[in-house]
């Protein structure tokens, strides 16, 4: 708490020198930004500034120049100048400094040097019995008129600073308020009946600045009143968020009881259910609303990774990783059915119109295990996808004999696998990788003209890149087995056709130059030890 001297204030002393007072029916002051103190100054700055459109004051020789500290305070009582709402604001009279006669260049004091006070009072005019001088570390000095039985009444620590002391004390010093403009809203508080109506039109920061100076005072009603409303106003932003929630806490662990506006950010159940993403996940793999579906796919996916950056997120990560799988089956047992069905309508000839619901479904499956791909990605957890999908060559066998506008969906996938593994995203094994080579690159290389042009997140590169990294993976004699039935497929087919020359490239000279650079570097090195032993 800021340090507290209680002088008491002799008949006549005077130390405020500027005097805007605000009253209002219940008392209440409705306290300006901290503009409005400034505002107090620049009212006095006509005094310092001259107008430019008049001209400088004429001097003459013989005019006695009177000095500054020769000019007399004003002693014109103050009048209401304007109403706003309830509160009628008082203008500030100023009872230090009179209008100039020498020319304003020899007279202009500083600003700094221009008092900054301000004084209130509370409740009914001339019925105060007691002073709060508030001085502020940005320079103000707010005398507050008040009454002695409403502070106590409300605050603890007015209590114990005026209970016991002398009757002729009436004047309490409080320095170094850090914010000023709060204290006196706080005070204004103790003479409102209905608090929430004040309150109601502050903003969120505004309320904890006073929740702040209400617990440093002690003012228990007021301190409720501002966690209700922390409690049914929207909290707009992280950052508005993060401040509420640190204001709680800390009253939280001086035992005030403020659950209800922690609930909003927490439950009363220390972990969430193993469920809850499961039902998440399969509502959006089960709608057939396609803008719905895309954008809660990108929020969830978002979302997740979110999850992912956090240190101690270990637990429900396995978890989530099970649910993945689980609905990752539940899809591929799903597209083998309709890739089924939709052989089997090609081999009847049905019409367009009755192949068409299947193979939008067929679209949505693959999309959908596209996007738990990229889940399983993310999450560096991706290696038993690729077995999974390196061992469907039943679903394989079926994809030749479907339309490429079917079936092309589906390539996506693979592409998607080989771009992971050649980006160290995914880490199978061997076996599995040539076993995704085996299974799945042809059928890729079959849709690579329609994936280029039919299909706009399609990247060529990045996936030659992948299927070139993937191949130089494995063995060097199964490089090339794969490459050289690349190679035919690439001469017939050209741009139609993944260009894997750089992994090519690579594999030549692991083939063909290596060995020679190995053995030519082995010469000098034999023909260096078999000339040291000679001269032995």
């Amino acid at each position: 708490m800021a340090e507290i001297r209680l002088p008491k204030v002799e008949q006549g002393q005077t130390k405020i020198r500027n005097v805007p007072i605000a009253v209002t029916p219940e008392g209440f002051w409705c306290c300006p930004s901290p503009v409005g103190f400034q505002k107090t100054l620049k009212s006095q700055k006509p005094l310092n500034k001259p107008k430019p459109s008049s001209p400088p004051p004429q001097v003459t020789a013989h005019k006695k120049q009177i000095p500054v500290t020769e000019k007399k305070p004003m002693t014109t009582p103050i009048k209401p100048t304007g109403t706003y709402g309830d509160q009628r604001t008082f203008t500030p009279v100023n009872h230090g400094i009179s209008a100039p006669v020498v020319p304003e260049r020899v007279l202009r004091p500083k600003v700094e040097h221009v008092p900054r006070n301000v004084a209130i009072e509370y409740g009914e005019p001339g019925t105060s019995d007691m002073k709060v001088i508030l001085l502020g570390k940005q320079g103000f000095c707010v005398k507050l008129s008040v009454h002695k039985k409403v502070l106590m009444e409300h605050s603890c620590f007015f209590t114990d600073k005026l209970s016991g002391q002398e009757p002729g004390l009436s004047c309490l010093e409080i320095d170094d308020c850090e914010d000023v403009e709060s204290y006196v809203e706080t005070v204004g508080l103790m003479y409102c009946k209905e608090m929430k109506q004040r309150l109601i039109k502050q903003s969120v920061s505004r309320v904890l600045r006073i929740l702040k100076v209400a617990e440093l005072l002690g003012f228990n009603s007021c301190i409720q009143s501002c966690l209700e409303y922390l409690e049914a106003v929207p909290w707009v932003g992280e950052e508005e968020e993060d401040k509420v929630v640190s204001s709680v806490l800390r009253l939280q662990g001086e035992g005030i009881g403020v659950t209800p506006v922690l609930k909003r950010i927490s439950s009363n159940v220390t972990n969430p259910p193993n469920d809850t993403i499961s039902h998440i996940m399969e509502l959006v793999l089960k709608s057939n609303e396609e803008r719905g579906r895309r954008e809660m796919k990108s929020v969830v996916l978002k979302l997740l990774r979110e999850n992912n950056s956090l240190p101690s997120y270990g637990g429900p990560a396995d978890v989530c990783n099970e649910t993945v799988y689980t609905l990752s089956r539940s899809c591929l047992d799903s597209l083998l059915s309709l890739f089924k069905q939709a052989v089997e309508l090609e081999s009847s000839d049905k019409s367009m119109d009755s192949r068409e619901p299947v193979v939008k479904q067929i679209a949505l499956e693959a999309d959908n295990l596209s996007w738990l791909l990229e889940i399983l990605a993310d999450r560096q957890s991706a290696d038993e996808f690729a077995l999974m999908w390196a061992s469907q060559q039943e679903l394989a066998t079926l994809h030749s004999k479907l339309p490429i506008v079917s079936r092309h969906h589906v390539s996506c996938i693979t592409a998607r696998l080989f771009v992971g593994v050649g980006k160290g995203e995914l880490l199978p094994a061997k076996d599995t990788r040539q076993l995704l080579l085996q299974t799945w690159l042809q059928p890729l290389i079959n849709d690579y003209n329609w994936l280029q042009h039919g299909c706009r997140s399609f990247d060529r590169k990045v996936v030659e890149e992948g299927i070139g990294r993937t191949i130089l993976t494995l063995p060097l004699e199964d490089q090339q087995s794969i490459l050289l039935t690349w190679l035919g497929s690439f001469l017939k087919a050209g741009d139609n056709c993944p260009n894997l020359q750089r992994a090519f490239e690579v594999w030549w000279r692991r083939t063909f130059i290596r060995p020679y650079s190995d053995a030519q570097g082995n010469v000098p090195q034999s023909d260096s030890s078999m000339a040291s032993k000679q001269q032995d």
